[in-house]
């Protein structure tokens, strides 16, 4: 069979064995798990709905998978911590289940535990599928909780998220002002409403997987299916996510399917007692780098558990799609950890981890078909080609992938090139290579940049300068440049980089501080660990020039449809330091020198007629000087070549321009 992916990119063709394989996995795969009255993903998923705890009209049932147990218990408030009184029955294929009868006998707050017997030895477990997991504040040991709540009311029912996305980044827990950790309902109350501000459609949720280190940004996963209760009760997230649909904002999970904790008495390894339960054993099982144990994605038991995993936040949460953490880790054997993808060769050998990928193309059919309006996108470095594309073309099926090339080239750009020697046609590069027919998600910097070990774009450019000359009143030359290049850089990024754009909290202002979570080496302060709201909505700082930029250019450029078409190059000029393109209904010009203004700068335009800006970095409201008259009106001119017009565009800036409508 031939398969569309071959005719969007011909240098796949001497790896056509290769994606044969793929689909050969996937279907193979695909057919092992739908049988009999399973008929499709979404009634295979449905882990959620049998294991755990569930209560019916006479009492509890609860149920565990744990194939090597010899015996598994279930202890708690409700029995006074009795290790052997309540003991589950082996059902056979390493079901465990027991019935409490009489709807009292367990009740919401319960704490328990499973007690599972492996090799003659008692291990105290957390419930596989437990929704609500407490640390004890004296003891700091991790216990879960039985629920049962009345179910939460949903306002808005049938959501769809916008085609094109202008997601906001952000973690719940470091998204108040004060030093501590935010809830469900403070971010709902206070930060939603920017968002709304700002201009963004989509919220891409950090942490909410349960998580026993806090420093860990909720990427050392302990319960899968329990939301953080670090930041609020179970009800508390669905309102967030209610509110925010109200207001016309998706909502997309950083899901961590990658990697899960070590940890045995709060995660899930070793449940049963076995590594292999749910992980490789041995070192394939080991992740080097993170100290996480890896899922072995061939057994049906874990692809059941993690794909029932997915369809549970969807059902249960009316999440709108996920950003799948970690894709690089998962599909190779080394992790990507120092590979170089430098051919194409380097995605099809025997260090690619055919199951991991057939996994995945699993979980984005399952998206898809719970709500075809869902959203996937993957965080692969390595660029794999065919992530991007449906599964029946040959690809693994998600929407997006991460534009991860973009804020590394920025970073060294910075680091490394003084900004009269910046290349233009570099730039233009690296923003524009796509993997034929496969949309992006551009960004300039993310959560990783603002880290402690890193720095943001606007600390790399202006550094201590930050802390003492932000105040209106100052004249810096550092901080002028610096927020004149965070207005183009993020300008660039977002009108060339994807096909969807992504900013991390705070940053659309230029936030001055990193992220720090509370250690040992910081004293266990959350002074780092926060956001400083205050710093843009203060008139008398020059923070609330970023933040006035960012909005008006997400505005403008949702308004034009920018994402609709690709760039087309209109003009080019390294050593004037001039970019010059068209996308969606506008016509973005860059002046990228430090130093030079050009009164009479030719730019190339698309079409005749007349042009006029409607976004200039070089507004006083932004932070600028004023130098150009957005009135102005610029008549294209014939030449050789086509049309152009003359405009004045001065020392690091941009505009985007606008063709006038004909008045009839």
């Amino acid at each position: 069979m031939s398969y569309k992916i071959f005719e969007r990119d011909k240098y796949l063709l001497p790896y056509k064995s290769d994606i044969e394989l793929r689909m050969n996995n996937y279907y193979k795969k695909l057919n092992q798990l739908l049988s009999g009255s399973v008929t499709c993903l979404s009634d295979f998923a449905n882990g959620h709905h049998y294991f755990g705890f569930h209560k019916s009209n006479d009492g509890w049932y609860y149920r565990e998978w744990a194939p090597a147990a010899e015996s598994v218990c279930l202890a708690g408030d409700f029995n006074g911590w009795n290790k052997n009184s309540h003991q589950l029955k082996n059902l056979g294929n390493g079901v465990w289940e027991i019935f409490m009868p009489g709807t009292n006998a367990l009740y919401n707050n319960c704490h328990v535990k499973a007690i599972v017997t492996h090799n003659g030895q008692q291990l105290e477990r957390i419930p596989l599928y437990i929704r609500r997991v407490v640390q004890d504040p004296v003891n700091f040991s991790w216990c879960g909780v039985v629920t049962d709540i009345p179910e939460y009311k949903w306002r808005v029912k049938g959501f769809k998220p916008k085609k094109n996305l202008f997601i906001y980044e952000c973690h719940i827990g470091m998204a108040q002002e004060e030093e501590g950790i935010g809830s469900y309902l403070q971010f709902a109350r206070n930060v939603l409403p920017r968002v709304k501000k700002l201009g963004y459609n989509t919220i891409q949720i950090m942490a909410i997987m349960e998580h026993p280190y806090y420093g860990s940004f909720g990427y050392q996963v302990s319960s899968f299916f329990a939301p953080s209760s670090k930041f609020g009760r179970i009800n508390e997230l669905k309102e967030l996510i209610d509110t925010a649909h109200s207001m016309g904002i998706a909502v997309l999970l950083d899901v961590v399917h990658s990697h899960a904790v070590r940890n045995t008495a709060e995660g899930i390894n070793e449940f049963d007692g076995t590594v292999y339960q749910f992980f490789h054993d041995g070192q394939r099982g080991e992740h080097p780098a993170w100290g996480t144990k890896l899922f072995n994605y061939d057994k049906n038991e874990v692809i059941h558990f993690l794909l029932s995993n997915v369809k549970y936040w969807m059902e249960e949460f009316h999440f709108d799609g996920f950003r799948f953490d970690g894709v690089t880790s998962m599909i190779y054997h080394d992790h990507g950890l120092g590979s170089a993808f430098t051919d194409y060769s380097k995605y099809f050998s025997l260090n690619t981890d055919t199951e991991a990928i057939t996994y995945l193309q699993l979980a984005t059919k399952l998206i898809h078909e719970i709500n075809p309006n869902a959203i996937a996108i993957a965080e692969d470095m390595s660029a794999m080609p065919g992530m991007c594309l449906p599964i029946e073309e040959g690809g693994i099926g998600f929407d997006y992938r991460l534009a991860m090339g973009s804020p590394d080239m920025w970073i060294k750009l910075i680091k490394s090139t003084k900004d009269e020697f910046w290349s233009m046609g570099h730039i233009w590069y690296e923003l524009t290579s796509r993997r034929p027919g496969e949309k992006y998600i551009g960004y300039a910097e993310s959560h990783d940049q603002a880290l402690v070990g890193d720095k943001t774009i606007i600390f790399r450019l202006c550094d201590s300068a930050m802390y003492t000359d932000m105040n209106e009143s100052s004249d810096n030359a550092v901080i002028a440049r610096g927020i004149a290049l965070h207005k183009m850089i993020r300008l660039v990024t977002l009108s060339l980089g994807g096909e969807g754009y992504l900013n991390f909290m705070g940053n659309e202002f230029g936030h001055p501080e990193w992220i720090d979570f509370p250690r040992e080496g910081n004293g266990w302060s959350y002074f780092y660990c926060r956001r400083q709201w205050s710093l843009a909505d203060s008139e008398d700082l020059k923070y609330k020039y970023m933040q006035n930029f960012d909005k008006e250019m997400v505005e403008i450029c949702k308004k034009r449809k920018v994402f609709t078409k690709p760039a087309q190059l209109l003009s080019i000029d390294e050593g004037k330091q001039i970019l010059a393109y068209k996308r969606g209904g506008l016509v973005f010009a860059f002046n990228f020198s430090p130093t030079q203004s050009y009164p009479d700068l030719k730019i190339k335009v698309p079409a005749k007629g007349d042009y006029r800006v409607v976004l200039s970095s070089d507004d006083e409201l932004y932070g600028g000087f004023e130098r150009i008259d957005n009135e102005v009106i610029y008549t294209a001119k014939k030449s050789e070549d086509g049309y152009f017009i003359d405009i004045y565009l001065p020392a690091r800036t941009s505009v985007a321009l606008a063709k006038q409508r004909v008045k009839k």
